[in-house]
């Protein structure tokens, strides 16, 4: 454990030098869209919330490795035709070693192209706050060779005026959709926000990566929604793949609605290897959506990262009876 967790802290400074990072993703994405695609926001007429948590790598670091949480709020304004929204999101990698929290504002606009068929643009804007603890830095001179055990020693190394850093951030997006699929792009930080606190990379290069997202997907319905049966019963084979600087990930798979149980099976691949199989179970009632989802490591870490655990809660304050929506792609409301 001791040296899984020095491991741990050399990952995540390394990180937190480098001028390459890679975002948090969540894997039930479709219950976090507006991390995805800011083209998602306003995807019901009411008031709609997401908070999302994910714990990546609960073997390591007594079970707090990589944690994330997030929330926002979003819901579409009919006489202007837009959706507007705000989410916050809180990044911790090493139990409070470098920590990076998010606060932005979205908005989408739709434009009908012909009768079945839609677009959707959105925006997103906001500030990104990054933030080092030093003192749970461990350096080189302060490892024994042997053992791998902190032996606490001064590392000489001169402490930093500053350690946290507040900067900008703009993406966007747009999403075409129409009753049978839909397929979004969007681009995250437009204006490679550079978080770098040290900055030690001279590199003209510097700041985070642009995050290049593509998704899409069908809804095969099985039973169409009733006032009985809100939710009715479908499946949505679909596919999402990102690219930030050089790590990439691609996620195939399918969700599956039946009434008020729903689940979903992934294949998550790296740029070069098989990552994990993503398995998803939940419930919905109501105005309520519960998902909890587990990601079963596939490649050479498997059987030491102890997976990752993530949980889900969609509040949709929809009229119960109303059975029209503003999208039809109910994976993800």
């Amino acid at each position: 454990m001791i040296r899984q967790n020095i491991l741990l802290l050399v990952l995540a400074v390394a990180c937190t030098f480098s001028a390459y990072g890679q975002d948090p993703i969540f894997s039930q994405y479709y219950n976090a869209p507006l991390q995805i695609n800011p083209a998602f926001t306003g995807n019901s007429y009411a008031p709609n919330i997401a908070l999302n948590y994910r714990n990546q790598w609960s073997a390591w670091s007594e079970g707090a490795a990589y944690v994330t949480y997030a929330a926002s709020y979003d819901q579409w304004i009919k006489p202007m035709n837009s959706g507007f929204g705000v989410m916050v999101q809180a990044d911790d990698a090493g139990q409070g070693l470098y920590k990076t929290n998010t606060l932005t504002a979205f908005y989408a606009y739709r434009l009908q192209i012909n009768r079945d068929l839609n677009l959707k643009l959105g925006v997103e804007a906001g500030m990104i706050q990054a933030r080092l603890n030093w003192d749970k830095l461990i350096f080189g001179n302060q490892i024994d060779p042997l053992s791998g055990e902190d032996i606490s020693l001064d590392s000489g190394e001169m402490r930093p005026d500053v350690l946290n850093k507040t900067i900008p951030e703009i993406s966007t997006g747009v999403l075409i959709y129409n009753k049978m699929f839909y397929a979004g792009l969007s681009i995250k930080h437009l204006n490679r926000p550079n978080e770098s606190i040290l900055n030690i990379n001279e590199n003209l290069d510097v700041g985070l990566p642009a995050r290049w997202t593509i998704h899409g997907g069908a809804q095969i319905e099985i039973i169409k929604p009733t006032r009985g049966n809100r939710y009715g019963s479908y499946l949505s084979p679909n596919i999402l793949y990102i690219r930030q600087g050089g790590f990439g990930q691609l996620n195939i798979g399918t969700y599956a609605n039946m009434g008020m149980v729903f689940g979903g099976v992934w294949y998550r691949r790296a740029r070069t290897n098989s990552d994990a199989v993503i398995a998803l179970v939940g419930v919905q009632q109501g105005k309520f959506k519960f998902g909890y989802s587990y990601d079963l490591t596939i490649n050479g870490l498997a059987g030491n990262t102890g997976g990752s655990h993530e949980l889900s809660l969609r509040i949709n304050l929809e009229d119960p009876n109303r059975v029209d929506m503003n999208d039809c792609f109910q994976m993800f409301r």
